[in-house]
């Protein structure tokens, strides 16, 4: 080979590795909650994130004070709407100022990719107050980012979770029929606008719902499938199969070509069966690395953009004391619980 032909080689040779290592970069995020009273300052926690490469970061509201340390990070940014603002984005005026305040205040400087309009709304739980809110919020905050111009940098979506979908193996899967109604027009809304619906994945807690659960399943460990599907799909990882159960929900409900961003996965450390440090620390490292590597059997040939929940552990937190115990981070000393590689 002439030197000629070796620098060119060498050239395309970068040119599809380049991209590949860029994908694979950013494929992993984190979840920064603030429901603490220890936590660090919103600057040094974007400095800790940089600190540890990571290159994603979902906001669970318009924290103004994080949004002014994002700038010029490049870090990837998912913005929530809480749930108790949907009712307002009603209207259409609202949710324009909404993006103007939130949005195109700090751009360009951050690097919004999403909007999640709402987190976990369900008619069968005590989100329910915000079901008829949810797709008309969606629909002004889109409105907004096409009159903005921003459509091709930002996709507008609502979280959903695990929870909503059931069947078994993933290719049954649907979405319960009592939540039907409310999530089959946002899937097809999503469908109609090339937008990604987000998702909350936990396998810990549908191990702790399962009689005699698989732990080595939950935690990537397995060492053989642990689930056959449709003939030749296997299935090694719980994880993958609770993302799987809602394509195939997805898919029902008239989105097929719909991608589903994990918007958070984790698994606590303390407060309850089977959470420890250890475990914790088994399952975010196998997480990422899985994450880094593949697609599921459904969509194998789609990495899983994942963030992790969460930041910090957050002593105010409700709900299970569980809760408290997710970070990936200890918020005093501001060192990794777990060694973690981005």
């Amino acid at each position: 080979m002439t030197a000629l032909k070796y620098m060119q080689a060498i050239v395309l040779l970068l040119g599809i590795l380049v991209p590949a290592l860029k994908t694979t970069a950013q494929s992993i995020g984190v979840c920064y909650g603030r429901n603490g009273d220890n936590l660090p300052s919103q600057q040094a926690t974007i400095d800790l994130c940089k600190a540890n490469r990571i290159g994603k970061m979902r906001l669970y509201h318009p924290d103004q004070a994080a949004l002014q340390a994002l700038r010029g990070t490049d870090i990837e940014v998912i913005l929530d709407v809480p749930n108790p603002d949907l009712q307002s984005l009603q209207d259409p005026a609202a949710a324009k100022t909404w993006v103007q305040n939130n949005i195109q205040s700090y751009t360009p400087g951050v690097n919004f990719r999403y909007i999640a309009v709402g987190n976990e709304v369900d008619p069968s739980t005590g989100n329910s107050q915000y079901v008829n809110y949810v797709l008309p919020a969606m629909r002004n905050v889109h409105d907004a980012i096409v009159a903005a111009g921003l459509q091709d940098q930002i996709k507008v979506s609502t979280a959903t979770y695990s929870g909503i979908t059931s069947g078994f193996p993933p290719s049954k899967g649907e979405f319960h029929d009592n939540a039907k109604g409310f999530i089959e027009p946002i899937i097809q809304f999503l469908a109609q606008n090339n937008l990604p619906l987000l998702a909350n994945i936990y396998p810990y807690f549908s191990y702790l719902g399962t009689p005699q659960g698989n732990l080595d399943y939950a935690l990537f460990r397995s060492q053989s499938p642990v689930v056959s599907d449709d003939g030749n799909r296997q299935y090694w990882h719980l994880f993958d199969a609770l993302l799987d159960t809602i394509y195939s929900g997805v898919e029902k409900a008239g989105g097929p070509n719909v991608e589903i961003i994990v918007s958070e996965s984790g698994w606590p450390s303390a407060g309850d069966r089977e959470a420890s440090v250890e475990n914790a620390r088994t399952y975010y490292q196998n997480l990422i690395s899985h994450a880094k590597k593949n697609g599921t059997p459904k969509r194998p040939d789609k990495l899983v953009q994942v963030f992790l929940f969460a930041m910090y552990d957050e002593n105010q937190k409700g709900g299970a004391e569980t809760e408290k115990h997710f970070g990936i981070f200890d918020p005093t000393s501001q060192q990794s619980k777990y060694q973690l590689s981005f």
